[in-house]
């Protein structure tokens, strides 16, 4: 028994580490798979921890946080959403836009006037005829919208070596179809008074529109437009200038009504407009009077004087037809000065034009007045640009009633070309007959005045 007991323990020996190797494999590997779950655990803690530190304000993170968030942002950065770019686009100038309805863009315009005012050598106007060369107008100003549908404009004239307010205004637009404006603005006046003077068919409008005194005011007005149907409604004080130098304290109710429906291949224009004004000081005097065709002279070959008054009372009438290339248009306006205690005479004004874009481009009309006819064919793309042709009378009286401030009537005859969309070269005849006239010819108040201008303009 003694000889077997080495041997069953030597056997034992051989038999037992099977048992006992199985048992420590199982757990070496049971170890691993937990140090794979707890190193799995700390990376999505980790994950967690970056996330939430993202939500806090920059501020409260910690170094290590924003390093993270830094080295993650450079090397894989978030495109932003076309609502969260700030734009730039180009209208002749460039214009920026921002999120939240914020846009900014420059705006101005240069025009550079001659002229030969060819009058009788007996006309009695001094120095003041002849040949004259101006800057017209040196617009400088900028314009935009606000979030909650405003929008502003800023504008002055810098052409006299001053400084004269143009349009300076704040709009609201609570939906597409009305618009509210408040400050220095036009107040309805016609047709021609409105469209913008570089789309304008000659160098000046018709006599009446300076003759009547047509201006800016500072005001309040309202705007209602649909496919069809323009109305314009406001309230007026006097223009800014007078504001501030003479104390003026007048105020007006000006309306204007447009109906333009589609008639055949063109639209039809029917325009009407009223204005009533009060000028508030016994004191006050009002006076009209008219240039001969054109700016380069302050000369006046027609003029009422002053005349004593309380108020004024006016009213207008549009007619017009566009289609194509074609347009005709004929317009008048009547204004009556109220004189207590005496008669109350009415001055008339009107013109008739027709005019023909013949290298086929179109005419453009927008929102009750003509707008910028741009070229099919620039001189940029190597086209010769658009050629407009336009023939008009004009007509101004100032005689009624106890006053004679003559009668003027013109045939003018433009020719314009257009060689970009913000570019206008523009010659200009026109033949005046002057009847009753406040500057004289020797001694004769009939004469006849020949006139021819060009201007060169471009606006952004």
């Amino acid at each position: 028994m003694r000889s077997l007991l080495p041997v069953l323990l030597a056997g034992s020996a051989l038999v037992a580490p099977g048992p006992a190797v199985a048992q420590s494999q199982e757990v070496a590997d049971l170890q691993q798979k937990i140090a794979a779950m707890q190193a799995e655990i700390a990376r999505l803690a980790g994950q967690v921890a970056e996330l939430q530190a993202r939500e806090q304000p920059q501020d409260d993170a910690g170094p290590s946080v924003q390093a993270a968030d830094a080295a993650q942002a450079t090397a894989s950065p978030v495109p932003a959403t076309p609502q969260q770019e700030t734009k730039v686009s180009w209208k002749g100038g460039p214009e920026v836009s921002a999120p939240g309805g914020w846009s900014f863009k420059p705006r101005g315009r240069l025009q550079l006037d001659s002229a030969i005012i060819d009058a009788p050598a007996s006309v009695n106007a001094g120095d003041g005829l002849g040949f004259g060369t101006e800057v017209r107008r040196a617009f400088l100003g900028v314009e935009g919208t606000l979030p909650g549908n405003f929008g502003y404009r800023m504008e002055v004239d810098v052409a006299s070596s001053g400084v004269e307010l143009t349009d300076v205004f704040l709009t609201y637009k609570p939906t597409d179809k009305l618009t509210f404006t408040l400050g220095h603005q036009k107040a309805f006046w016609g047709l021609e008074e409105l469209t913008s003077d570089l789309f304008t068919s000659m160098l000046e409008r018709a006599a009446f529109n300076s003759a009547f005194n047509f201006e800016r005011r500072v005001g309040l007005s309202g705007v209602y437009s649909n496919k069809d149907l323009l109305v314009q409604l406001g309230a007026f004080s006097a223009n800014a200038e007078d504001l501030t130098s003479d104390g003026n304290n007048s105020y007006s109710f000006d309306g204007r009504i447009v109906y333009a429906p589609k008639i055949g291949e063109g639209r039809l224009h029917v325009g009407g407009s009223a204005h009533f004004r009060d000028l508030n000081d016994s004191a006050t005097s009002v006076r009209y009077r008219a240039r001969p065709f054109f700016h380069t002279t302050d000369v006046r070959l027609v003029d009422t004087g002053n005349i004593p008054a309380t108020g004024e009372r006016s009213f207008g009438a549009e007619l017009a037809y566009v289609q194509g290339p074609f347009h005709a248009t004929v317009e008048g306006h009547q204004i009556t000065p109220l004189r207590p205690g005496l008669s109350n005479p009415t001055f008339r004004g009107g013109y008739a034009e027709i005019g023909m874009l013949l290298t086929g481009d179109a005419t453009v009309y927008k929102g009750g007045i003509y707008d910028r006819i741009r070229p099919k064919s620039p001189v940029s793309a190597g086209g010769i640009g658009a050629v407009q042709m336009n023939l008009r009378y004009d007509r101004i009286d100032l005689n009624d009633e106890d006053v004679a401030g003559g009668l003027q009537q013109a045939a003018g005859l433009s020719a314009i070309w257009i060689p970009e969309d913000y570019v206008r070269f523009i010659l200009n005849y026109g033949h005046l007959w002057v009847s009753d006239a406040a500057v004289l010819a020797g001694a004769d108040p009939d004469y006849q005045v020949d006139t021819f201008g060009v201007r060169a303009q471009f606006d952004f």
